[in-house]
């Protein structure tokens, strides 16, 4: 497989065929709740800064700030941003940390320091790479833009909580697994993590659940996406799905979670 290959509907189902072939735990979440949704982002400076606002946030803050940010720049572009001085940022509600990030993501770009678009010719780790070298964006960041932005189909989000929290539910396991096991089952996962992040993010969006205290989550610190009603008993493993899902309720659920968009965990970058 290219390396740089963008994901789209077609490859997408591509992958979710074989990867229910390969792991049948995957399979029953397919089984119970239909494909997963492709999830993209368009690529560039707007995505960027996005990623950044929704760090340690929920996505409701950080939409709220993003539209904040737009009507005080006018538009979100990298020379807007770049006109105006951190204070003007946390004029805005921004975080003093978030105000020099995203104004030095803005500057690094007007200055020809970093250009977003050179990102899609790279492979993924020059890509990762590149993107890191930015203050502010760490290496969830990073995947995320990788695995959304530029839809790499071999991308796995380190240390986000909503996929390791789906991982032990989808694998039944007793506790939340370590960096060593989760890197273990994702391998096999290869070349489609970023396709196997997606049938954990559906299944973590269309299981009812309640938010989970970020410091009880281990290994990482990065936060869940917003929850549903109902928290799963604790110490038990997570109930198998149904062996003969409605087809109604299946398609039911993918189309609700079709209208949410995972963010992942968030994190300081």
């Amino acid at each position: 497989m290219d390396v740089a290959l963008q994901l789209t509907t077609d490859s997408l189902a591509e992958g979710v065929a074989e990867l229910t072939r390969r792991d049948p735990h995957l399979a029953a979440v397919v089984a119970r709740h239909g494909a997963p949704p492709l999830w993209d982002r368009p690529p560039g400076f707007e995505t960027l800064v996005q990623i950044i606002l929704e760090q340690q946030i929920s996505l409701s803050a950080g939409r709220a700030a993003y539209g904040r940010l737009e009507r005080l720049a006018g538009a979100v572009t990298p020379e807007r941003v770049a006109a105006l001085t951190e204070a003007d940022l946390r004029g805005a509600g921004l975080t003093r940390q978030k105000s020099a990030y995203i104004r030095g993501l803005a500057v690094a770009i007007v200055a020809g320091e970093f250009d977003p678009s050179g990102l899609m010719k790279m492979d993924d780790e020059s890509a990762r790479t590149e993107l890191i070298k930015l203050k502010g964006i760490g290496a969830w960041t990073a995947d995320i833009y990788l695995l959304m932005a530029l839809g790499r189909a071999d991308i796995w989000p380190s240390g986000d909580l909503a996929l390791v929290a789906a991982m032990r539910e989808v694998k039944r396991l007793r506790s939340l697994p370590s960096s060593d096991r989760i890197g273990r089952i994702t391998r096999a996962w290869s070349p489609w993590r970023a396709v196997a992040a997606r049938v954990l993010w559906h299944h973590y969006l269309s299981t009812p659940r309640s938010r989970v205290k970020v410091s009880a989550a281990k290994p990482s610190s990065r936060r869940t996406p917003d929850p549903s009603r109902r928290r799963a008993p604790k110490g038990r493993r997570s109930e198998a799905p149904s062996a003969k899902p409605a087809r109604a309720r299946a398609a039911a659920a993918s189309s609700r979670s079709a209208a949410r968009t995972p963010r992942g965990g968030r994190t300081r970058g």
